[in-house]
């Protein structure tokens, strides 16, 4: 059974958007066999893009699984988002992959993604190789891509191909390991034959770096390299395989996805070199019950245990989850599993193998593959999925941090309970996604990785759910507070036909530190007002305060004491006394130095160094505090407080100022005084809006 598990291959195609990586995917199904046609992006037709929200942006925004067999291996391709709005989505699913390939555009050479996908196959210790596309562009240069990956990467890639010829003229490529040239046809058909003589000098310099970077993976290899020896094809293969596997080794090979140049032997590569589950570590948990370390190697004779690292909402079919084997194996006829992570049983009725937007039945599955199950019941992404009997509990990584923030409302009266509901949904499918409930503004904010992401997720609530949704600029839960202590009577009298109306009381209104809150103080002596209508004062001071006294927003920090008050032996009641504290309320706000107060956030960013200048100025700009600097890696983090206010749409603005290279993290610090000139503005606006 081990062997079936040696010959399955999980590669994720990576890298920035547009680089071609859904066009790679499709000629590597189309070559494998998996499909009958040969899709393009541009056409709208590919097996890997198919949601709507794709096709009219022409660009991945969800990772698609396909699988294909080449020499009886088999490989499953997962082609992941490039941009940087639906990068979660990219982290999460590569988790389930062994290894990946990095698709770098030969014109555009390395971007913001292309690196931040390299980051992640470190974070995952996971292998890579880097494929050079579009080497048939005009301005495409395979010398400048590899010279910019060379100084972003660590460890440096090592070429193994050369390109022959360049931009409309390129036709095929010289293999550094074989020194053999390969002609391609219009059918993507190669012809072996020798190196063509103007690049025999170029390649025989770079088969020398690519042997002695081979050699430096085996000590014996590299004595009997440095004594002169020649090292036999096979001996390069497999220690080239040795150092792809341990990260040592970066290998770079070349092509076009479109023009179908260099694709069999990238096919062969990824057999060749790239791992299969055997070739990775056992998978670590936990016991649920004593958190004992257990380690689950891949073997179908093992427990079975998986993971569920991406879920798909349906309207219609219901949950599909989508997942990871690590041991053992599970069956259809087997029908139910233990989700370790909710503590219950689940059943399910079918197994499917995802083939781009079509599933196929399948009757098995084990360690290595990828496969989904509909209509779970409780099991959402990152729950573990075990033997009753043997149970064990996988870690989930760690979620990235969201960037930007909108409210979000219903467009339809009668959705509006729909939407939060739907958006849950939404969130299920996608955990890049975060829904709030602000009990201040009584706003859902709906928050992401950027602005692209929300609109589509908005479009997603329309095709999904049929719920309309628009979005705004999330309002401020700015609030009150009074700078001067001050006693106040406050005197509600009402004569009617029948019993009247009267209630009598003296507050001392005084600031408390900010976070304070709220205190109340019952100083009353000799029964000035009788025990049963304290309360109904403190009462009447709450809720007048939940309105504020400049602009309607709640006043906060401030301590209340009854200390005097006079009652009606008939007149007096509850209601009575609720209503002169409310009226003391408001006369003590209005004469006690009444400010605004506003939520100021601390902010973490993580940026390259050389941009460091232009945060700190923008910084300034938008009344910020910096409270200190750290180094990260290669990046610098800039820590400090700013006001909400100043940086509701700030992701955009650090997206311009470092290229995309820059990421941010917000929590709440504390609440602070507006400036007196924005004060008036903010109250201005306040009032006009309740108006």
């Amino acid at each position: 059974m081990t062997e079936h598990v040696e010959k399955i291959r999980n590669i994720a195609i990576v890298g920035h958007g547009g680089s071609g990586k859904t066009s790679l995917a499709e000629i590597l199904l189309f070559r494998g066999g998996a499909t009958q046609r040969l899709g393009s992006v541009e056409a709208g037709n590919t097996a890997m893009d198919y949601e709507p929200e794709e096709l009219k942006r022409g660009s991945s925004i969800s990772s698609a699984f396909h699988q294909y067999s080449w020499k009886k291996h088999t490989v499953n391709l997962i082609d992941t988002p490039g941009d940087q709005n639906f990068f979660t989505d990219t982290r999460n699913c590569m988790t389930a992959a062994e290894g990946a390939v990095l698709v770098l555009d030969a014109v555009d050479g390395v971007k913001v993604q292309s690196e931040q996908a390299w980051d992640l196959a470190a974070e995952f210790n996971m292998p890579c190789i880097i494929f050079v596309n579009r080497l048939d562009r005009e301005r495409s240069d395979f010398s400048r891509t590899v010279e910019a990956a060379s100084g972003c990467f660590e460890p440096k890639p090592t070429v193994l191909q050369l390109p022959i010829g360049s931009e409309a003229g390129f036709k095929g490529l010289v293999d550094l390991v074989g020194m053999r040239a390969y002609i391609y046809d219009a059918e993507g058909q190669a012809t072996a034959g020798d190196i063509p003589p103007e690049m025999q000098a170029a390649a025989e310099i770079q088969r020398e770096a690519l042997l002695e970077r081979v050699a430096e993976v085996d000590d014996e290899l590299l004595e009997r390299y440095l004594e002169g020896d020649t090292l036999a094809d096979e001996e390069i293969k497999s220690t080239l395989r040795k150092g792809v596997l341990a990260r040592a080794i970066v290998p770079v090979v070349c092509g076009s996805a479109i023009k179908n140049i260099g694709i069999d032997l990238l096919m062969d590569f990824l057999i060749d070199c790239m791992p299969s589950p055997l070739d990775r570590s056992p998978k670590t948990g936990a016991d649920p019950n004593s958190k004992d370390e257990i380690e689950r190697p891949p073997d179908p004779a093992a427990p079975f245990s998986a993971i569920v690292f991406k879920t798909i909402a349906d309207p219609y079919a219901g949950r599909l989850s989508i997942l990871k084997v690590f041991s053992g194996s599970i069956s259809q006829g087997d029908g139910k599993f233990f989700n370790s992570t909710r503590d219950t049983r689940e059943r399910f009725s079918q197994l499917l193998r995802l083939l781009g937007k079509e599933q196929q039945p399948v009757g098995s599955a084990g360690p290595g593959d990828i496969v989904a199950i509909a209509k779970l019941k409780e099991t959402v992404t990152w729950d573990t999925l075990c033997d009753e009997g043997n149970k064990i509990l996988f870690a989930s990584p760690q979620a990235l941090p969201t960037m930007i923030s909108f409210a979000v409302k219903a467009k339809s009266k009668g959705d509006e309970d729909k939407i939060f509901s739907s958006l849950s949904r939404l969130m299920e499918e996608d955990p890049g996604l975060q829904i709030t409930r602000n009990s201040e503004t009584k706003e859902i904010l709906l928050s992401g990785m950027g602005q692209i992401h929300i609109e589509t997720t908005v479009e997603k609530l329309k095709r999904k759910f049929n719920v309309e949704a628009e979005l705004n600029i999330p309002k401020i839960p700015y609030k009150e507070t009074i700078k001067k202590k001050i006693r106040v009577q406050g005197r509600h009298k009402k004569q009617t036909g029948g019993h009247g109306q009267f209630g009598d009381c003296w507050i001392q209104l005084e600031p408390l530190p900010r976070g304070g809150g709220f205190e109340f103080v019952d100083a009353i002596v000799g029964g000035s007002i009788p025990r049963q209508y304290i309360p109904a004062v403190e009462k009447g001071i709450i809720e007048s305060s939940q309105r504020g006294i400049l602009a309607g927003f709640p006043c906060v920090d401030f301590r209340a004491i009854l200390d005097d008050g006079s009652f009606h032996t008939v007149d007096s009641s509850e209601m009575a006394f609720k209503i002169a504290g409310s009226l003391a309320f408001r006369k003590a706000a209005s004469e006690a130095n009444a400010v605004l107060l506003e939520p100021v956030m601390k902010i973490t960013i993580n940026t390259p160094d050389e941009y460091m200048g232009d945060i700190m100025g923008d910084l300034n700009g938008r009344r910020g505090r910096v409270l200190g600097m750290d180094s990260k890696g290669k990046n610098q983090l800039i820590i400090a407080n700013v006001p909400m206010s100043e940086f509701l749409t700030y992701a955009p603005d650090l997206n311009s100022m470092t290229g995309g290279r820059g990421t941010f993290t917000l929590e709440f610090s504390h609440y602070d005084e507006v400036p007196a000139q924005m004060s008036q503005k903010i109250v201005e606006e306040a009032n006009q809006a309740k108006e």
